[in-house]
């Protein structure tokens, strides 16, 4: 079956983080995305080496086109392709494409309805806008980074889950599609300005509200879910795994606390935040008393709000990954599957990553580029040989 976004053309000039992320979310609901990758340089440095290759798991679903946007023919290639797509989505620092001479008014000149999508660190405009940067330094202007980890070492990064994902190519892919759908109905495209740190602003949409409230504490393990608290955190078990509680509501707690076999009073007044630490020490030694499999088998899958924290191995073999095939296997690479799902248009990866310039002259002939055009950027390309 087709993906719902089946029809929609998409053009996406090949990075790192939250481009290729947004690209790969479109091309698992079904639009075609063709990768502009750059030729390779013979002896140029690579701190991505898996990058190009099966292990590259965001470069799933799409074909790669080779270009040197150096050239003037690579440059006209590229505004052909843009005649006939939906949408651009490049992730580059601010001026670069209008200096390739394919900016937002060169590619939106050939083709009004073109949606232009660009997500960068800090956003098209201010004072940071040409300032290098990476998920950890988007997080730390939110405010968001400052309320992670524990309250006595430094804030604890999320990975690069929040700023690259999350804030960052989450809702670039959000906005592209917001835009096309307009699109659609004025038949005028648009630029959507997608900055890392604005979208990891608006995840803290909650914390802010709490805040504003006087329900939020600003710092670090001060609040139910930022580890201040007894009953919402992780913990470690007799064999030095992991287990982890989130019982916020009344009567989840009060299961935790049978199924545990809990009889200290002190634990019954849950939201005196003046017995947290004290609570919470007491804690730490309940769960030090069985191992991870036996709290799992004790209260998985009851309203404990309860969980094993599985490492990254584990999580794919677990019953509930498994019975919702959360984790796919494409070119021997154990890979999450595509997410949400859909009763009649169902995602799927149709392919594994390409290798750059696999596809250059399936797709330049299937995109109708003039063949003189073909020749002069893709007749002498080392893919287009083997091919």
């Amino acid at each position: 079956m087709a993906g719902p976004l089946e029809g929609l053309r998409i053009i996406e000039m090949v990075g790192i983080g939250p481009c290729p992320f947004a690209a790969m979310m479109l091309a698992d609901m079904g639009a075609e995305v063709i990768r502009i990758d750059r030729p390779p340089v013979p002896g140029a440095p690579n701190p991505y080496p898996m990058l190009g290759t099966r292990f590259d798991v965001m470069a799933r679903g799409r074909r790669s086109l080779t270009l040197d946007l150096k050239h003037l023919d690579a440059r006209d290639v590229m505004l052909h392709l843009c005649e006939k797509a939906d949408a651009i989505i490049e992730g580059f620092r601010p001026g670069v494409m209008e200096r390739l001479g394919i900016g937002p008014d060169d590619c939106q000149g050939r083709s009004p309805k073109l949606v232009y999508g660009r997500v960068t660190g800090w956003g098209q405009t201010g004072p940071l806008a040409q300032a290098a940067g990476h998920d950890i330094n988007y997080l730390a202007l939110t405010g968001l980074l400052h309320e992670m980890g524990p309250a006595d070492v430094p804030p604890t990064p999320p990975l690069n889950l929040v700023g690259d994902f999350g804030g960052g190519g989450m809702m670039f892919a959000f906005g592209v599609l917001c835009a096309l759908f307009e699109a659609r109905r004025s038949g005028r495209g648009q630029i959507v300005d997608s900055a890392m740190l604005d979208g990891s602003n608006l995840l803290g949409a909650m914390i802010h509200g709490f805040l504003a409230h006087g329900s939020w504490r600003d710092g670090r393990e001060t609040n139910i879910v930022a580890g201040g608290s007894h009953f919402y955190g992780t913990y470690a078990c007799a064999d030095g795994k992991y287990i982890c509680v989130g019982a916020i509501e009344p009567h989840f707690y009060a299961l935790l606390l049978e199924r545990c076999g809990v009889t200290d009073d002190a634990f019954r007044d849950q939201m005196n935040e003046a017995h947290w630490p004290a609570l919470k020490a007491k804690t730490v030694e309940l769960f030090k008393t069985r191992t991870r499999d036996e709290w799992s088998a004790l209260l998985a899958g009851t309203d404990a709000c309860f969980a094993p924290v599985l490492d990254l191995h584990e999580a794919p073999r677990h019953e509930q990954n498994v019975a919702r095939d959360n984790f796919i296997e494409v070119d021997g690479v154990i890979q999450p599957a595509p997410a949400p799902r859909f009763s009649r248009t169902q995602a799927g990866v149709h392919s594994g990553p390409a290798t750059p310039g696999q596809h250059n002259r399936e797709i330049l002939e299937g995109w109708d580029v003039p063949a003189a055009l073909i020749e002069r950027v893709d007749g002498a390309s080392p893919a287009s040989r083997a091919a």
